[in-house]
């Protein structure tokens, strides 16, 4: 059991807690550990930091039902700290989990602010740029440790547009294994060509083996995932400049 924390790590506990919460459109429950000692927290330095919430929601409709994050040493403004604004002096490493449920992935993937940031993907089939605009997308969460997703699209090419439905079962990547399509059928419309398939397929693979994501004052790396009946956990990695403003944060993917 981690030993009691002294006042000052307290005090710096309560103020990281706050600036945190007040960037949130809702938290169920938020708390933050600074480890440090007396000199260290007069020099402006901290041990280590662990944020643990659950029901954390931003941008109205991006919710995490379970946070875990911890770093080692960090170098934060002692004067800011005190007036109640987490401020560091330079990047951090650090590790995080977390836990979306199935309402919270799919509430998620329908969000106007998920929409705005991916409105299309461009595809390369046979020298021929199809332009697919998601129009609705579910996914459906098993203890199989796959994904199923059904929705509908509309394709764009040589002129023409046209909407299909379909379900498609995946198995996410791992440490242990690559991202896997098991089965796709589309259930209204012409279908798709052989052709189609591999280069969606090839999109998908692009987009989940992206190096990062990267948010507002914090880049995430996602090193594993793990998927549960009804809840789909990340396992990440993140390099932080700064403590996230998650009122306005901007998500960005980088190749």
């Amino acid at each position: 059991m981690p030993d009691e924390p002294r006042p000052g790590e307290q005090a710096l506990s309560q103020a990281a807690a706050m600036t945190i919460s007040t960037q949130l459109d809702e938290v169920e429950n938020l708390d933050v550990d600074v480890r440090t000692n007396l000199l260290s927290i007069v020099q402006g330095q901290a041990d280590s930091v662990s944020v643990t919430g659950q029901g954390l929601v931003m941008q109205k409709d991006i919710r995490v039902q379970e946070m875990e994050l911890h770093t080692d040493s960090i170098a934060i403004n002692p004067l800011s700290a005190l007036l109640g604004q987490i401020k560091l002096n330079e990047p951090i490493d650090a590790t995080a989990r977390l836990v979306l449920t199935e309402e919270d992935l799919n509430r998620a993937l329908n969000s106007d602010f998920i929409r705005n940031q991916f409105p299309s993907l461009e595809l390369n089939v046979e020298g021929q740029v199809v332009v697919l605009e998601p129009q609705k997308l579910e996914v459906f969460l098993s203890t199989a440790r796959k994904m199923t997703a059904k929705g509908t699209i509309l394709l764009q090419g040589n002129g023409t547009s046209r909407s299909i439905s379909f379900i498609a079962v995946v198995c996410p990547r791992t440490l242990e294994q690559p991202l896997s399509l098991e089965a796709f059928h589309c259930t209204e419309g012409d279908g798709i060509s052989l052709e189609f398939a591999i280069a969606l397929m090839q999109k998908a693979k692009e987009l989940v083996n992206l190096p990062f994501i990267d948010l507002e004052g914090m880049v995430l790396r996602v090193k594993d995932l793990e998927v549960q009946e009804g809840c789909l956990t990340l396992y990440t990695e993140a390099y932080v400049r700064e403590i996230p403003n998650f009122n306005k944060v901007d998500l960005t993917a980088n190749s």
